[in-house]
């Protein structure tokens, strides 16, 4: 996912990621600009899933 989607659209995809996994937390989920890789290693950490699954099941939630 681009940087520019991740900046646009990040509290909307939120939304949707705590609707599928209701355990992830605020902090979880807080974005900051520059470290895309962070959060998806987070989400990869509490979903089990490797960082391609996390990408196209982000880009698959917009």
């Amino acid at each position: 996912m681009s940087e520019l989607t991740w900046k646009g659209r990040w509290n909307e995809l939120k939304g949707k990621v705590k609707q599928q996994y209701a355990d992830l937390t605020d902090d979880d989920l807080l974005y900051a600009e520059g470290k895309e890789d962070e959060l998806l290693g987070k989400l990869q950490k509490k979903t089990g899933k490797t960082k391609e699954e996390v990408e196209d099941w982000l880009e698959k939630l917009k």
